[in-house]
């Protein structure tokens, strides 16, 4: 482990950080994300203008992640107490579990009380697509698809940098993610400013991508096969190379189709489908998140399990 910790140690301070998620929430004001945002936002507009555009996106990713990051390493290389929660307090505040509950499920709760302006601009929140003339299966869609792929960008790539290299790698992922959230597009502003980004971004996500795959064809209600096929068959298709896997064993595991049409900035994208069965409606936006959670809860015990089989190994041949 990257980290240096001891692997059940770490094990113990994700579910830490895994709970005070859940109890907590997001920071509603002064989260660092936000300011990491603002700074992202100064170095864009700083950087991205004349020549030499994709050095000075790498110029551009290496100021606003790396000295955070070796921060991070150094707080959380403290000795005793702090030095551990600061593992924790950082998992917390990189992690987006309770977030995704806290902004799909009222999207749901207005779709189900037939409140449609309502819930277009709640789902207008954690998506990029036009919202203003959706339809109630369109946003039912949004809020299913993006459960899924920000299980893994929200969720479980952050875990599992975490138990790569502790609190200063849950803070790594979280900032290129970030970085690629912002600077990844493929457009004419950014094309070439966010390659690094969003080539960074993909590596990183490349392996939490596909255990959260296989997580969720795991934990599929009754349809094990059936999402590994999806994942096999259709990932490739998806323009992300790692959203493609997570979204189609996702959905195959809730046994629904998604993807299809889809309005940005006034032009109608045909994406391919991805899934098996009728279109996701509002009543299976509750159940992407549930998956999400039991995915989380697996994550969570199988790490400590591992941890303590470790440990007792250790103890064994000491």
């Amino acid at each position: 482990m990257l980290s240096g910790l001891p692997p059940l140690t770490l094990a113990l301070l994700l579910a830490a950080g895994i709970a005070l998620d859940l109890l907590l929430g997001e920071a509603r004001r002064w989260h660092p994300l936000v300011g990491f945002g603002a700074l992202a936002q100064r170095l864009e507009r700083r950087l991205n203008a004349g020549g030499w555009r994709i050095a000075r996106g790498a110029v551009g990713w290496t100021l606003a992640v790396l000295p955070l990051t070796a921060l991070a390493a150094w707080l959380c290389a403290i000795e005793g107490a702090g030095g551990l929660a600061m593992h924790a307090v950082l998992l917390y505040l990189c992690l987006g579990l309770r977030s995704l509950r806290d902004h799909a499920l009222p999207i749901h709760a207005a779709l189900a009380a037939s409140e449609l302006p309502r819930a277009r601009r709640l789902t207008a929140r954690i998506v990029s697509r036009d919202t203003a003339q959706a339809s109630e299966a369109d946003l039912a869609k949004s809020g299913a698809e993006s459960l899924l792929e920000n299980g893994n960008d929200a969720v479980f790539g952050t875990l599992f940098c975490f138990l790569v290299g502790g609190g200063a790698g849950a803070l790594l992922f979280r900032l290129a993610n970030t970085l690629d959230a912002m600077w990844g597009y493929r457009n004419t502003r950014f094309n070439l400013f966010g390659r690094v980004a969003a080539r960074i971004d993909d590596v990183l996500n490349y392996v939490p991508a596909r255990l959260t795959a296989l997580s969720y064809a795991l934990l599929a209600p009754g349809g094990r096969l059936r999402a590994l096929r999806c994942w096999r068959a259709q990932a490739k298709a998806w323009s992300s190379p790692n959203a493609g896997p997570v979204m189609a064993s996702g959905a195959g595991a809730l046994g629904i189709s998604v993807g299809g049409a889809a309005s940005y900035a006034g032009e109608v994208e045909l994406r391919p489908v991805l899934g098996f069965g009728p279109a996701a409606t509002a009543d299976d936006i509750p159940r992407a998140w549930r998956l999400v959670l039991h995915t989380t809860l697996l994550w969570m015990t199988l790490a400590l399990c591992t941890g303590a089989a470790l440990q007792l190994i250790g103890a064994r041949h000491a």
